[in-house]
């Protein structure tokens, strides 16, 4: 999650760095959840929580390149 520190700098922020700093943010939130479900697949006795978190990872890992990818353009 973000820091209060790093909310003032995005609330403060525009344009290009405003960007730069929500990609940023949302890229290791991101990799946050896939850490998360990946221990879950790993460790998980519930089939559908399983499943579940199988899904997290695959839709927030292309989600990252995405956003990677866009971070890339600025």
């Amino acid at each position: 999650m973000m820091s209060e520190d790093d909310l003032a700098a995005l609330e403060a922020a525009d344009g290009a760095e405003a960007s730069r700093l929500f990609l940023e943010q949302m890229i290791l939130h991101h990799k946050g959840a896939v850490e998360m479900a990946q221990t879950q697949v790993d460790d998980g006795s519930n089939p559908d929580a399983v499943e579940l978190a199988q899904t997290i990872i695959d839709a927030q890992t292309t989600e990252i390149q995405e956003m990677q990818d866009l971070l890339a353009t600025l």
